[in-house]
C-alpha cells in the first residue's frame, strides 16, 4: 500500500457518518431466566427504538418484540431497567415498559395466542404512569416496580413510590387496583429488593437537593402479607452514597457504599445496620445512579465445584477499578478478588448471574460493547451476543492512550488521547494535527475509553480527539467527584483547557486548531469555555444548559435534576449572582469564534428555549454559527439519520474553521 500525503482533516476514510451512526448505543439491561440470557439493544435505523433480544439455551437468538415496540422507561427521564422475565406456564413470562405510552405490558412469546397485553392504565398527565425496575412475584400474581406518577402539568409535580401491579391485567383500566407499598415521604425511591425468604424488603431513597451520588439511605421493612411494615433507615445519609443493594443468600444485605471515600462492597446486618467492608480498596465498586436499576455487583448462587470451593453464597461478581471498571469475583469470606480473564477493559453496570455464570456487557479500545458470559467453574469468558464485527480495517481505528495531566494547582486531570490514525495517509512534514476536546455529560459521569466509531470518524480523517474526565467525574473516588461542588463552569472549564494546552505544549496538537465539543452538561462546559477562554477556535454544543437561572427557576428541566445546581453552583438564595455570572448566556458577548448548536425539539431535560435565548443574545454579533434542530429527538440523539447529520455538520464546521475541505461531506451553512 502506498502511503499518500495530505493535510490533516482531508484524509479519506471508509468510516462515513452513516456507518458511525448505525453503531450508536450498546446492549444493556442484561437478565437471565433459566439457561437463557436476555438484553436490550438499540436500533438507530428503526427510529431509534430499543428492542429486546433473547438468547436461547441452544445459542440461537431472536428479537422478542417487533417494531414499533420500544422497550424503554422514562422514570426520572433517564429511565432504568425496563423489563424482567420469569418462567411462566407457556414458557417465559415477560413484563416490560413500552416507551410510547409508558404502560407496563405482559407477554408470553412462546404462547400460541395473543400479543403483549397492558397491565397498567394510561395517565391524563405526565405522558403516562411511568415504571422501572420490575420484579415479578408469581406466587402473589404481582409485579413490583418503582412508580413515577405526575400530579400536575409542571415538571416537578411528581411523586414516586414502590408499587405492586396485578399480573391479571385488572389495573389496566383501574388505577385503584395498584397497591402502593411505600408512601411518598421521599422524593426518590429505587431498587426494591425482597429477601430470599420473602420476610424483608429493602430499597434506596434520597431527597432534593441531593443527587444519588451525594447521599442516599437504605430503607428496610418487614413484609407482612405482601405489605411493607415497620419501615426504618438501615444505613446511609446526606454524605454517604449507597449506590446499589442486593440480598445475599444468607439473609444479609450487600451494599456498595462510599463511606470510606470509595464505593466499596459491604455486608450489612439487616437488624443492626453494622456494615463490614468485604474488599477494602481505593477503587470504585459502583458508580453514579443516572438510571434506575444499574448493577455493579451480583451474588453468585453457588460456588464452583472444586474441593477448595468457598462456602455457599460467598462469591460475588463485581465491577471495580479506578476509571475503567473490570469484572472480578470477590470471595466474601476472605476478601480475595480475582479478575476475569479476557481482552475487555470496560464493563457496563448491568451484571446478571445464573448459578455460577455471570453475564455482562463489555468493550475494549478495539471492540465495541458485547454481551459476555463468564463461567466461574471453568474460568472462561466468551462473547454470546452483540458480537463486535470490524466494519473497517483495524488500522483506521484510533489507539487511545490513557493519561494524567496537571491541572491548576497541580491537581490531576484524567484523559484519553486519540491521535489521528489512517494506514493510507500521512500529513506533510511539519504539520501538527487539529484536536477536539470531548467533554462528557453529567457532569457527574465519565467517558469510557473504548472503541467509538464516532471518534474514529474524526481520527481516521486526521483530527485528534482528547476525552477529558475532568474534576467531578466518577471513577476516581469521592474527593475527585466533589471537586465540582459549587465549581461547575470553573473546574471543568479549567481542566479541559489544561489538557488542550498541554497537548499543544508537548507538540502533539496545533494550538491554532483546537476545538471543543460536548452534549448536555458537556454542552454547558463547551459553551462556558468558548465564552471564558481563548483556547479554542470553534465548538460544537449539543442539547446544552446555557442559562442557569432559567434551568433552576424557570421550570426548564425535569424533576430529577431540578435542584442539582444547589451542589454544582451553590444554594440559589445564598449565591444568586453566581447563577447569572456563570451562565454562558450572560457572557454571550464574549463568544468570538464560530460554533454549531445541535438540539432535539422533544428534549425536556435541556429544552430548546435555552438555545433560542442564547442565539437571541448573539443575534447582532456577526459570529458565524449554525443551529440545527431535530424533530422527534430528545436528550441525546438515537436516530441514525440525526446522528449522521450531526457528525457531518460538525466535521464541516472544523473544515471551515481549520482551513481544509473534508471530502464527501456536505457544507454546513454558517450564518452571521
Amino acid at each position: 500500500m502506498t502511503m499518500r500525503t495530505a493535510p490533516y482533516g482531508t484524509w479519506q476514510s471508509p468510516i462515513d457518518a452513516t456507518t458511525a451512526a448505525a453503531h450508536n448505543g450498546r446492549a444493556d439491561f442484561v437478565g437471565t431466566v433459566g439457561d437463557e440470557v436476555w438484553w436490550t439493544e438499540p436500533r438507530p435505523a428503526e427510529s431509534g427504538r430499543t428492542t429486546l433480544v433473547r438468547r436461547r439455551a441452544d445459542a440461537t437468538q431472536q428479537n422478542v418484540l417487533p417494531a414499533p415496540w420500544n422497550v424503554r422507561s422514562r422514570v426520572i427521564e433517564y429511565g432504568g431497567t425496563p423489563w424482567t422475565v420469569v418462567p411462566g406456564a407457556s414458557g417465559p413470562l415477560l413484563v416490560f415498559v413500552h416507551f410510547a405510552d409508558q404502560r407496563l405490558y405482559a407477554y408470553e412469546p412462546d404462547a400460541q395466542y395473543g400479543g403483549p397485553r397492558p397491565l397498567t392504565p394510561l395517565s391524563p398527565v405526565g405522558g403516562g404512569l411511568r415504571w422501572a425496575d420490575p420484579q415479578v412475584f408469581v406466587e402473589r400474581g404481582e409485579v413490583c416496580c418503582v412508580l413515577e406518577e405526575f400530579t400536575g402539568q409542571g415538571p416537578t409535580d411528581v411523586r414516586r413510590v414502590i408499587a405492586a401491579v396485578p399480573l391479571d391485567g385488572s389495573a389496566a383500566k383501574d388505577r385503584a387496583v395498584i397497591r402502593e407499598l411505600t408512601d411518598d415521604t421521599h422524593q426518590f425511591v429505587t431498587a426494591p429488593r425482597i429477601s430470599p425468604d420473602g420476610r424483608r424488603a429493602a430499597w434506596l431513597v434520597w431527597d432534593h437537593p441531593r443527587m444519588p451520588w451525594d447521599g442516599t439511605e437504605v430503607k428496610i421493612a418487614e413484609v407482612d402479607d405482601g405489605n411493607f411494615t415497620g419501615v426504618r433507615t438501615l444505613i446511609g445519609g446526606p454524605e454517604e452514597s449507597v449506590a446499589q443493594i442486593e440480598w445475599a443468600q444468607d439473609g444479609t444485605l450487600l451494599a456498595a457504599t462510599d463511606r470510606t471515600g470509595w464505593w466499596n462492597l459491604h455486608r450489612v446486618d439487616p437488624v443492626t445496620g453494622e456494615a463490614v467492608n468485604l474488599c477494602p480498596r481505593e477503587e470504585e465498586f459502583a458508580g453514579p445512579g443516572w438510571r434506575i436499576g444499574l448493577r455493579w455487583f451480583a451474588p453468585l448462587e453457588t460456588p464452583p465445584e472444586a474441593p477448595e470451593a468457598p462456602p455457599e453464597g460467598s462469591l460475588v461478581a463485581v465491577l471495580h477499578g479506578r476509571g475503567a471498571q473490570r469484572l472480578g469475583i470477590v470471595d466474601t469470606t476472605t476478601g480475595e478478588l480475582t479478575d476475569v480473564p479476557g481482552p475487555w477493559t470496560e464493563w457496563a453496570p448491568t451484571l446478571a448471574t445464573s448459578g455460577i455464570k455471570v453475564t455482562g456487557v463489555a468493550a475494549s479500545s478495539t471492540t465495541g460493547f458485547e454481551v459476555v458470559e463468564f463461567d466461574a467453574r471453568t474460568g472462561r469468558a466468551c462473547v454470546i451476543g452483540a458480537r463486535h464485527a470490524d466494519t473497517v480495517g483495524s488500522g483506521f481505528l484510533p489507539q487511545p492512550v490513557a493519561r494524567t495531566f496537571d491541572g491548576p494547582g497541580g491537581r490531576e486531570v484524567h484523559a484519553a488521547v486519540h491521535p489521528p490514525r489512517n494506514p493510507e495517509f500521512t500529513a506533510p512534514d511539519g504539520e501538527l494535527p487539529p484536536y477536539v476536546i470531548w467533554v462528557h455529560g453529567g457532569p457527574t459521569s465519565r467517558a469510557p475509553y473504548v472503541l467509538d466509531l464516532q471518534i474514529a470518524y474524526f481520527t481516521s480523517r486526521g483530527i485528534g480527539v482528547a476525552q477529558v474526565n475532568y474534576g467531578g467525574s466518577t471513577g476516581y473516588g469521592r474527593a475527585y467527584r466533589n471537586r465540582l461542588r459549587e465549581q461547575w463552569g470553573v473546574v471543568d472549564v479549567e481542566d479541559c483547557a489544561a489538557v488542550a494546552r498541554a497537548l499543544v505544549a508537548e507538540g502533539t496538537a496545533d494550538g491554532g486548531r483546537l476545538a471543543i465539543r460536548g452534549g448536555s452538561a458537556g454542552g454547558w462546559t463547551t459553551a462556558a469555555s468558548l465564552a471564558s477562554t481563548d483556547v479554542y477556535a470553534c465548538g460544537t454544543i449539543s442539547y446544552p444548559v446555557l442559562d442557569l437561572v432559567g434551568w433552576s427557576q424557570g421550570g426548564e428541566t425535569h424533576d430529577f435534576e431540578s435542584q442539582y445546581l444547589e451542589s454544582l453552583i451553590g444554594p440559589l438564595q445564598a449565591v444568586p449572582d453566581r447563577y447569572r455570572d456563570r451562565s454562558p448566556l450572560t457572557h454571550a458577548d464574549q463568544v468570538t469564534v464560530p460554533f454549531l448548536i445541535l438540539q432535539g425539539l422533544d428534549d425536556v431535560i435541556c429544552p430548546p428555549v435555552q438555545c433560542e435565548r442564547f442565539l437571541a443574545a448573539i443575534a447582532d454579533r456577526l459570529i458565524p454559527h449554525a443551529y440545527l434542530t431535530f424533530d422527534g429527538e430528545g436528550h441525546g440523539f438515537r436516530r441514525k439519520e440525526t446522528i449522521a447529520t450531526a457528525l457531518e455538520s460538525e466535521l464541516s464546521l472544523y473544515g471551515q474553521v481549520f482551513g481544509f475541505t473534508p471530502p464527501g461531506v456536505p457544507l454546513l451553512e454558517l450564518t452571521k
